[in-house]
């Protein structure tokens, strides 16, 4: 099965699931070029829409993801990367998970994790990376 990059103008969704926990940890998206270097390098790599270029999480943090297994959903247009995370989150605000807020029925938002790491001394500005 071919995946289908035309739905999304060239993109596909990428979820990233901690391999051994099940924890979603992020969502980026992926070109050719980005899938094809993932699974060349086994360092999950995305495609930035705002920077229009390919980016390896972890090269500002160091906070890398080890691909352990690409999964691949039924219509072909959005894959599952199971990972190892190498360090301490991948959320840019300093969490382990970028999944760390909790929408209630009400449409109040909960906080439902801590912090893992102190983004201003990761990043560059304390930025993304």
């Amino acid at each position: 099965m071919e995946l289908d990059f035309d739905k999304l103008s060239g993109l596909v969704p990428a979820v990233v699931q901690d391999h051994q926990s099940g924890e979603i940890l992020m969502l980026g998206f992926m070109n050719r070029a980005a899938l094809d270097e993932t699974l060349r390098s086994g360092d999950v790599t995305f495609f930035s829409r705002s920077r229009q270029r390919l980016w390896k999480k972890g090269e500002q943090s160091g906070h890398r993801l080890l691909l352990r297994e690409m999964l691949l959903d039924c219509d072909g247009d959005t894959v599952v990367a199971r990972v190892e995370p190498l360090g301490p989150g991948v959320c840019h605000e300093g969490y382990r998970s970028c999944f760390f807020r909790r929408l209630n029925a009400d449409g109040t938002v909960t906080e439902i994790a801590e912090p893992s790491f102190d983004p201003a001394q990761v990043y560059r500005n304390g930025g993304r990376e």
